[in-house]
């Protein structure tokens, strides 16, 4: 029997639009299948804000529904608490956000969840990096050391998004070490290919199913011949660095390649206008107006208007189409991957 991996990027408030896609995709399983996502699902991966969502499905009872009104703009707002330092410039010489209204919001709804919870033959991994040792850390349902994390520790680490929100620390196995942890996104915003591993090294002889979410494609330009004279500063400011090395696309060039045809689904699209989507959202991670929100969530609907019936014959395992990648903006339709 084939595995089915659901892979969910970072993207700060822009969540919002992975939420409003899949709560459609859980109501459309439930009314053609009577089924939820989570009996498609056999592994959940997700780094930053993906990670909240793949732990909440993972390790919580919470539906999609559920989970959707975590992105909402009530609990935007007590997430993203501004720095209100008195020598401080949000984001320059301090993080943008206060640590303390993220942290207590993801303990109130993923509460007391640990790793360990995760159901009996599915499993979950997200992704942060420890700046101490300079290494990633991919936390996992796989491996025994991990099982008693906190849900929600877990993923106040892997969203600790550098000049954004401070670095989290966290103690961690073996050895009960205290570790410095930001935002996984740095090394893998797309943890599509950490959970392909994964699941070729726990399920060798099983086929495998690919549903990856995005949060969507920044398209603003990055002013190239002035980009020659920056340094760290500028970067930061105009070129936006912490973007450029979340980058996704190479992880999805990767990802489908090696995938059989047929068996991946890339949820994606540039945040701008195209045909069938007129209202494109801000594409900034911290975007919090209720316009912006609202303009995300539109975003999931696209593309559920676009992907969901291939995703849901895909996680019933009955799909039969090639596999698609991210949606062409000049014909807003997904572009169907074809191996030669």
């Amino acid at each position: 029997m084939s595995k089915l991996i659901l892979s969910l990027d970072g993207g700060g408030i822009r969540g919002a639009a992975t939420t409003q896609f899949l709560t459609h995709v859980e109501k459309a399983l439930q009314s053609t299948y009577q089924k939820s996502l989570r009996d498609c699902v056999d592994f959940y991966a997700g780094t930053s804000t993906g990670s909240l969502i793949a732990l909440a499905l993972a390790t919580t009872d919470m539906d999609m529904q559920a989970i959707n009104q975590l992105y909402s703009y009530g609990n935007a707002k007590k997430i993203f608490i501004k720095n209100r330092g008195l020598f401080e410039v949000d984001g320059i010489n301090a993080p943008k956000y206060e640590a303390k209204g993220k942290t207590v919001t993801l303990k109130k709804y993923l509460g007391n969840a640990r790793i360990k919870d995760v159901p009996e033959g599915k499993h979950i991994l997200a992704v942060t990096y420890g700046i101490e040792k300079r290494r990633p850390y991919v936390i996992k349902s796989t491996e025994d050391e991990f099982q008693n994390l906190l849900s929600y520790q877990v993923a106040d680490a892997s969203s600790a998004a550098p000049t954004y929100f401070p670095t989290q620390d966290m103690k961690l196995p073996p050895d009960n070490e205290q570790g410095w942890l930001i935002d996984g996104g740095v090394i893998a915003n797309n943890p599509t290919m950490c959970a392909i591993a994964e699941a070729c090294r726990l399920w060798p002889e099983s086929p495998r199913r690919v549903l990856s979410v995005g949060t969507g494609t920044r398209t603003r330009k990055i002013n190239g011949p002035e980009s020659q004279q920056w340094g760290a500063l500028q970067w930061m400011l105009k070129g936006c660095i912490i973007d450029v090395l979340s980058d996704e696309k190479v992880v999805g060039y990767q990802a489908i390649t090696i995938s059989p045809q047929g068996s991946y689904i890339r949820v994606n699209a540039e945040m701008r206008p195209q045909p069938g989507f007129d209202k494109a959202p801000d594409d900034a991670m911290d975007d919090i107006s209720q316009t912006n929100i609202k303009r995300l969530k539109g975003m999931g609907d696209f593309w559920f208007s676009r992907y969901g019936d291939a995703v849901i014959e895909l996680l019933n395992d009955n799909y039969d189409g090639p596999s698609l990648d991210r949606i062409d903006p000049n014909n807003g339709m997904p572009v169907e991957y074809h191996l030669e």
